[in-house]
């Protein structure tokens, strides 16, 4: 069972989310995940799909956060580009978790969801001061089809979006038999409202800006894209694009996944997908004593 999770900044700023409760021990990373845009951090913790449940079985420290304008977490504007401003604030708290929580930890892997892992993917270019180990993300891409970015732009001129659940549903899975009798239903709990500005971002200034932050990124690299994302343009040729991006990460681990939607959590493949998220955290953390910063 995950417990909440509450952290205020030193400049005042909170931050809920939900941990597993794992001790950080040595040889093994903090994991802090990231949600995308219309789940909170329960996305992490839905029973019989939980990435956190799975850590907890794998001896691995997780916290998942709702990200800045999500459940309790503090409010954030930006006049420019709200997954960079994500990145910074999140930048900043992840240091002060660290300090706090990481205690006998190797270090922070990233793990992040959609926009949550274009944000993910921002601050590891940022090269923190606390020490990342390795990012994992799932649900972002180079492009997306020609009529999506319209069709965004086109919602109403409200600050906060609430999606109709048919066409979450729709958007998010992919076609029948590629998930559980038991979902979408099951993913529900996690819905929530999403900032207009994140779905602006991801389907504009991310995929300008892409490349660039792909290629800034030294740590070890861990993505998985769902064959039937309806969200991007999805085949082997964009994800051979995608890897090429990352051209100063460590080592890059980088694949389509057949049989599952954008939210592979939730599809049938989703066991194997956590199982090797945290293989990849785990083989990326180093012993207590050789801690580096993300540089």
């Amino acid at each position: 069972m995950s417990t909440p999770f509450t952290h205020t900044t030193q400049d005042a700023r909170t931050f809920t989310g939900r941990t597993n409760g794992v001790k950080p021990a040595a040889g093994v990373p903090l994991v802090v995940a990231l949600h995308g845009g219309t789940y909170s951090s329960m996305y992490f913790d839905i029973p019989g799909y939980s990435l956190l449940e799975r850590g907890a079985g794998a001896g691995v420290p997780i916290i998942a956060l709702d990200r800045p304008n999500y459940e309790g977490s503090s409010p954030l504007e930006s006049d420019d580009s709200i997954i960079l401003a994500n990145a910074e604030v999140l930048d900043a708290a992840i240091g002060e978790i660290w300090a706090q929580y990481g205690g006998e930890a190797s270090g922070v892997v990233l793990v992040g969801h959609s926009i949550g892992g274009a944000i993910a993917t921002a601050i590891a270019a940022n090269r923190p001061v606390w020490p990342l180990q390795g990012l994992a993300t799932s649900g972002c891409l180079v492009r997306v089809p020609a009529e999506s970015a319209g069709a965004w732009a086109a919602l109403p001129p409200i600050p906060m979006i609430d999606l109709p659940v048919p066409l979450k549903d729709q958007l998010m899975f992919g076609p029948v038999g590629t998930y559980a009798d038991d979902m979408p239903a099951a993913s529900h709990p996690s819905n929530t409202l999403v900032p207009k500005a994140e779905l602006l971002d991801i389907t504009g200034g991310w995929i300008d800006r892409r490349g660039e932050t792909c290629g800034r990124i030294t740590v070890p690299v861990f993505h998985r894209q769902g064959e039937f994302d309806n969200l991007w343009v999805t085949n082997q040729n964009e994800i051979d694009e995608y890897r090429a991006g990352f051209t100063s990460a460590a080592s890059l681990d980088i694949e389509l996944v057949p049989g599952s939607g954008h939210c592979i959590d939730f599809h049938t493949p989703s066991k194997g997908f956590e199982d090797a998220e945290l293989a990849f955290a785990k083989s990326v953390a180093a012993p207590v004593s050789d801690r580096q910063s993300g540089s």
